[in-house]
């Protein structure tokens, strides 16, 4: 892979794309696929042995096969310790990119994009995060975009990756952002956590969220005290769906993954080695989303395991490599830079940015 030595980038280029994975949260997703082929200690016999592996990622969807990873030792054949670490913000997790503090990263995927385009070390290797975006509202009738013409929505985060998905699926449908009967109304929040707060406490009917803020909030809005004052709350629009109808494609989203950093790049086995665990995490979270809840929320105070359980069944998600997700993505890509270039680092990643499982 060739590297770059352009500048550093900065917590302001980061803010952008890294904020998704705030508005994630912290849960799953990721539909059940078939485990690797061939087993694991025959994978592991070709890798060598290292000392430590260290694992990093928000509390967010992306982040659920890295825990159950650690906690069920599922890499203890190949590194005599692994651990699990959380990038809380921007500034953090420049850190573990630029200073080598994790070997394999979740990230958002346009911040993979925009990293790698400013000469981070790093290879993309799968997409997990497929089916996370969706309008939560009070409104039984809201079922598609259309129906929010004329109303308010609360949107954490301006110019952040939903914004920019909104704003383009609206203009693909011709649908007006501004004032007006026929237009939808823009209300920007510092945070998903002061969105589900204004509609909980009936200040506000709609906003768009990820999982798994969407379910954590849907549930509280039907337990007691919430339930008392709060209205109850619907997974009125999927944005995937929405995506679907207006670009002709399947209903997801290439939106967050797996990267793997700098001196581990080449390392063929280890790559192998680790992706085949991950994908083993995965199935399980999916065939068991009570007990991943619990695993979770063991973790995230502000989860609780049936709001987990609750988004892991709503967005299932599904692993797929950086180079069989490759069109997928540089269509995304696309879209995002049209709008923001900076989300994505200014240009499309070349080829050594996706890792190739075939290779």
């Amino acid at each position: 892979m060739t590297r770059h030595h352009s500048p550093a980038p900065t917590r302001r280029a980061l803010l952008k794309g890294s904020t998704l994975a705030a508005a994630m949260l912290a849960a799953p997703w990721l539909r059940a696929q078939e485990a690797a082929s061939a087993p694991a200690s025959a994978t592991a016999a070709a890798v060598e042995r290292i000392p430590k592996l260290t694992l990093a990622g928000p509390y967010a969807s992306v982040s659920t096969g890295f825990i159950r990873i650690v906690e069920a030792g599922l890499l203890a054949d190949v590194a005599d310790s692994v651990e699990f670490l959380t990038w809380k913000d921007p500034d953090q997790l420049r850190a573990f990119a630029l200073e080598g503090k994790a070997d394999f990263i979740a990230m958002p995927s346009n911040v993979a994009a925009n990293l790698y385009n400013r000469g981070v070390a790093l290879r993309l290797l799968c997409i997990s995060v497929w089916r996370i975006l969706y309008i939560v509202s009070s409104d039984p009738d809201i079922k598609t975009l259309d129906d929010l013409k004329g109303k308010e929505v609360l949107m954490p985060f301006r110019g952040d990756m939903p914004d920019i998905v909104f704003a383009t699926l609206c203009e693909k449908l011709g649908i007006s952002i501004g004032q007006g009967a026929d237009a939808v109304t823009l209300r920007y929040t510092a945070t998903p956590l002061d969105a589900m707060q204004l509609l909980l406490t009936r200040r506000a009917r709609h906003a768009l969220l990820a999982e798994p803020a969407a379910s954590v909030g849907m549930r509280k809005s039907r337990s007691l005290p919430v339930s008392a004052i709060a209205p109850a709350l619907l997974r009125s629009v999927d944005m995937q769906q929405e995506w679907a109808r207006a670009f002709g494609s399947q209903p997801r989203i290439p939106q967050a993954g797996i990267t793997v950093m700098g001196p581990h790049m080449d390392n063929a086995p280890l790559v192998a080695r680790f992706m085949q665990a991950y994908e083993e995490a995965q199935n399980w979270c999916n065939a068991q989303p009570d007990e991943c809840g619990k695993l979770v929320a063991a973790r995230v105070d502000m989860l609780t395991p049936e709001g987990v359980a609750d988004s892991m069944r709503a967005a299932p998600g599904e692993v797929v490599s950086a180079a069989k997700a490759r069109a997928e993505l540089e269509f995304f890509f696309e879209k995002l830079a049209a709008r923001q270039p900076k989300l994505i680092g200014g240009k499309l990643p070349g080829d050594a940015f996706y890792w190739n499982s075939e290779a």
